[in-house]
């Protein structure tokens, strides 16, 4: 007695739900992925702190970076992507304000992100500029240190 074998198909994978799943993980990407909105032309390093709260609302903030140039060591301030100087920093954010909207001109907040061996004159002087353009919630941004 001979024994035949049937020859067994593998199943056809199926691809169906495959687009679905390569749209699903598209989008979860694009959610949770961070764009940067500006480049940063100044060097800076963080000061580190310790008890320090994260920004909620960043519609209304605008960075400004204080380091050096990359191949000096004079001081530059950096409001979002345009190098300025402390005169025409004033006149940036007054420019700036009048195109901003009346709600979020009252959320208006300056982020400082300044080199951690800034002099404090540069801080100052920044601060004067954002005292003239009547922009006054301040925050300084730093890294936390571990305890």
């Amino acid at each position: 007695m001979t024994r035949r074998y049937k020859r067994q198909l593998l199943p056809m994978l199926n691809t169906s739900s495959l687009p679905d799943l390569v749209f699903t993980v598209l989008f979860f990407f694009m959610i949770v992925t961070h764009m940067r909105k500006e480049t940063v032309k100044v060097k800076f390093q963080q000061p580190e702190g310790r008890e320090l709260t994260r920004l909620t609302k960043r519609a209304t903030t605008m960075h400004l970076y204080i380091g050096t140039r990359q191949n000096s060591q004079e001081s530059v301030l950096q409001l979002n992507d345009k190098l300025v100087t402390p005169n025409e920093l004033t006149d940036y954010l007054v420019d700036e304000k009048e195109r901003m909207s009346p709600e979020d001109l009252q959320q208006l907040t300056v982020s400082i992100k300044a080199d951690k061996d800034t002099r404090m004159k540069v801080i100052t002087e920044a601060k004067q500029c954002l005292r003239r353009a009547k922009v006054y919630r301040i925050l300084y941004a730093a890294t936390e240190t571990e305890k």
